[in-house]
């Protein structure tokens, strides 16, 4: 079941949305890093980054809300929606088109428990290979998977990431040996 309410301090969400009536929100590859550099201008000082997944028509992120949000002056839904404002509208203007991108309002799922945790961070790293776009986690390209394999400087909570499942080989071995009939039923998504 999706949640739509507030987003409350200190939650771990499991956030997601798609193009407006299933339209792609992403047609190039400079469609998908410019999305990125915007989350990480808008939301990303907002909240700890776990995971992350573009796909061709939705998105997933795995975030938790900071503590601390007394040095911003709007709600940090308002950073979401700045992120999907700025990005529509560079959208639209690239491809001539008009009206509303992304399905309102954006979906997110509070984490209940760490098996929740850490097999959402499956989830979104394994929509490629759901949606058959490609056979291994670590091809598609346009996710947070390969960074977890990289000591290069990472916006991502990597290091407090890799810690729920122990160590990075425990990260691989969990990606490696998880298979999607496996997942609760509770973290499959509505439009998945």
């Amino acid at each position: 079941m999706s949640f739509t309410g507030p987003l409350d301090l200190g939650v771990f969400y499991h956030i997601y949305n798609r193009g407006n009536n299933g339209e792609n929100l992403f047609v190039e590859k400079t469609n998908y890093h410019y999305f990125l550099d915007q989350y990480f201008k808008h939301v990303a000082p907002r909240v700890n980054t776990y995971a992350y997944c573009l796909l061709r028509n939705h998105f997933h992120l795995l975030v938790q809300i900071h503590e601390n949000q007394q040095d911003f002056k709007i709600p940090v839904s308002k950073s979401f929606s700045n992120l999907f404002n700025a990005y529509a509208r560079a959208f639209n203007q690239r491809y001539a088109r008009y009206g509303s991108l992304f399905e309102r309002p954006f979906k997110r799922r509070p984490i209940q428990h760490q098996n929740q945790l850490i097999q959402t961070v499956y989830y979104i790293h394994a929509n490629p290979v759901k949606h058959e776009f490609v056979d291994d986690i670590e091809d598609w390209p346009y996710s947070s998977y390969s960074i977890y394999f990289s000591d290069e400087k990472t916006p991502l909570s990597r290091k407090e990431c890799l810690s729920w499942f122990d160590t990075r080989d425990g990260f691989k071995d969990y990606h490696e040996s998880m298979k999607l009939s496996q997942i609760d039923q509770e973290l499959v998504l509505d439009f998945d």
